[in-house]
């Protein structure tokens, strides 16, 4: 009778020994950084804010070990709001960002998604276009790069921020659109996701919600619409977007 292992060696088959192949059946786990997502109401603070003081209204934040990153926004006139997105390590402030909108716009920051490392996402708002600064500056090129016609509708803006500074890498804008007269309508970011690649949004459209080539859905029934976009890492485009009851 043929010796199979024999006849195996001889084309070159290597045979492994046993204990191999029971630590094969056990490998050893690799640690890995958790995604860190917080999507919730905006509170107010500003930037001479303690972390203590910051951490006490329960707004919007990521942490990682010793470090957390709070995002919301400052009431800088009557009718006028600005975001605010502070990092603090282990208590001690290390940056604060007061210039991302700073605009007659009413703005806030209310989400972030960070992987504990370089990938930091933030999520603003915006109600229209005012003249000065806003997040036009960090959007050209990507897939909205700006709130587009008409005012009043509250929009979402991902943006992609350095944790090491706050710097905003790049940004876009995320709106509905309405049909009849092209206005902007609005859109509410509900949470994040990210594989390592692309970015997922989860949010509510109200009538329409945008197609990945930015044109409007055709949808039945009423707004708002359940609504998910999976963008490029680098926000210039959207692989795919859905939305409830919409084609």
């Amino acid at each position: 009778m043929i010796n199979r292992q024999k006849l195996l060696k001889s084309l070159g088959f290597a045979f492994l020994p046993l204990a191999f192949s029971a630590n094969f059946a056990n490998p050893p786990v690799i640690a890995q950084t958790s995604v860190q997502t917080s999507v919730a109401k905006t509170v107010g603070f500003n930037c001479n804010d303690t972390e203590a003081t910051i951490k006490a209204k329960n707004g919007p934040k990521v942490t990682v070990g010793t470090t957390t990153i709070y995002i919301g926004y400052q009431q800088v006139s009557s009718n006028n709001k600005d975001p605010r997105i502070v990092r603090f390590d282990n208590g001690v402030k290390k940056w604060c960002r007061s210039d991302y909108e700073t605009t007659n716009d009413d703005g806030t920051g209310y989400g972030l998604l960070w992987d504990g490392s370089s990938v930091l996402y933030g999520v603003f708002s915006a109600t229209g276009t005012q003249p000065g600064n806003d997040f036009r500056r960090f959007t050209s090129g990507r897939w909205l790069s700006s709130y587009g016609s008409g005012g009043g509708a509250k929009v979402a803006i991902i943006a992609r921020i350095d944790p090491t500074n706050g710097n905003v890498n790049y940004a876009t804008f995320l709106t509905a659109k309405k049909p009849s007269d092209g206005k902007t309508n609005s859109f509410l970011v509900n949470n994040l996701g990210w594989n390592g690649t692309n970015l997922t949004v989860y949010g509510q459209s109200w009538w329409l919600p945008r197609r990945a080539d930015k044109s409007p859905m055709t949808c039945a029934g009423s707004s708002p619409y359940t609504y998910t976009a999976v963008f490029k890492g680098d926000l210039t485009t959207v692989n795919s977007a859905l939305a409830t009851n919409c084609l």
